[in-house]
């Protein structure tokens, strides 16, 4: 009987450093993210491509509130109990962490080598030295029209700032539609998509504005700035009767009902229209000031991921990762999740034919990204409030162009040195 007792005892503690070596081999990684909407794509989709091409590694997506996210990830770090991937917001949110040593340091990982230098920015230290999160995917900013509407008034997508008044002064003269559905209630429309993402690219050129800003080169009160404004001015006078209580979601409704012949977008809202409309669409790329000039988008590192510098399962991490960085998943994510571009330099088939056209855009004009996203939102008074604030003004007809770009540089200059 002793015999028997010792020969299950040998057995069970077989089985057990079995069942032992087999869980630290594959384990279980988790995905932290703000991006709750997905979850149903990871799991159904994008999990069980990744476990198709390596078979034991379980994968858990946990998505927290985008409101919640930031505090309560911090939250998790410092206890210990964060995923083993972290899904990166752009810029400082994510260089903080970094500097916490929350992040692992991604240069030369496999998967890395298929993003360009410019769509690693918004994930890397100010040197440029260290990457720390792979890039994922960007929003392009663009205006979405009804085609119906541009049908029946017979127009055509502007290419030039003229072409484009002449387009808005034939629908607002018909009376029937209105040419903009833009409110400035919310306020970040106004900057993050009107002046940063359509009005500004053009007339800063893109990142040698931007850069400019940074090194001290330029003020927000040099004319290329200041044309920015008065150009957006000009777009006010095409907004609906109360659109300073008019909010994001009132926008949305007023285009989706087909109200509104023009919607200045993110590409992130294309998938709100093919859910929640029947309008057929359109889009085109912010009209260049004259005839011949080069063209500049806005196309903005939104997400990336990265692996937890505390993570007991790095090497499956790293794997996973490596997946991020392939033609497949470039793919998927790209035409699962509509208007959210893959930032690899994989050749995609982007199947929404809105979406298409947006991602084309990348073939013809030169890409930046929002002119405050990098550095310059580090100081008090904050740039991205003032922003916002001044942009809802200039576009209602409250504040005037000249003195909207005095005010931002004068709180800019404040607490920014290149620019005292």
């Amino acid at each position: 009987m002793q015999t028997v007792n010792r020969i299950r005892t040998i057995r069970n503690a077989v089985l057990i450093a079995l069942a032992t070596f087999g869980t630290a081999q594959a384990g279980t990684l988790t995905i932290e993210s703000w991006r709750v909407d997905d979850k149903t794509l990871w799991e159904t989709v994008l999990i069980p491509a990744f476990q198709k091409k390596n078979p034991g590694i379980e994968v858990k997506f946990s998505p927290s509130a985008p409101t919640e996210y930031d505090s309560s990830l911090s939250a998790r770090l410092a206890g210990g109990t964060a995923g083993d991937l972290i899904a990166c917001r752009p810029f400082d949110v994510s260089l903080s962490l970094y500097k916490k040593g929350n992040l692992e340091k991604l240069d030369g990982k496999p998967g890395m080598e298929h993003f360009p230098a410019s769509s690693k920015t918004a994930w890397q230290s100010d040197d440029g030295k260290d990457t720390f999160c792979m890039p994922m995917a960007s929003v392009i900013h663009g205006f979405l029209y009804n085609q119906k509407i541009f049908k029946e008034l017979n127009l055509q997508p502007p290419k030039t700032e003229a072409e484009f008044f002449k387009v808005l002064d034939t629908i607002k003269s018909n009376g029937k539609y209105a040419p903009f559905a833009l409110g400035t209630n919310d306020q970040w429309e106004s900057e993050q998509v009107v002046f940063s993402g359509l009005a500004g690219p053009n007339y800063w050129h893109g990142e040698e504005g931007r850069k400019a800003l940074i090194a001290g080169k330029a003020k927000f009160t040099d004319p290329q700035f200041v044309n920015a404004f008065e150009y957006e001015a000009k777009l006010g006078k095409y907004l609906s009767k109360g659109a300073s209580s008019q909010t994001y979601g009132d926008s949305q409704n007023q285009f989706a009902l087909g109200k509104a012949a023009i919607y200045p977008a993110g590409s992130w809202d294309i998938g709100y229209f093919n859910d929640n409309s029947k309008i057929a669409m359109g889009a085109f790329p912010p009209p260049v000031p004259k005839a011949g000039d080069k063209c500049y988008i806005s196309d903005h590192n939104d997400i990336g991921m990265g692996v937890n510098k505390k993570s007991k399962n790095k090497e499956d991490a790293y794997k996973f990762l490596a997946w991020l960085g392939s033609q497949e998943f470039a793919d998927i994510y790209t035409n699962k999740v509509t208007g959210f571009f893959s930032l690899s330099d994989h050749l995609i088939s982007v199947k929404d034919p809105v979406a298409k056209q947006m991602i084309d855009w990348r073939k013809s004009c030169s890409s930046t990204i929002r002119l405050n996203a990098q550095i310059l939102n580090r100081g008090e008074p904050s740039m991205e409030n003032q922003l916002w604030n001044v942009n809802a003004q200039v576009l209602n007809g409250k504040l005037a162009p000249k003195d909207a770009a005095a005010q931002i540089q004068t709180g800019f200059a404040k607490w920014y040195k290149p620019q005292q």
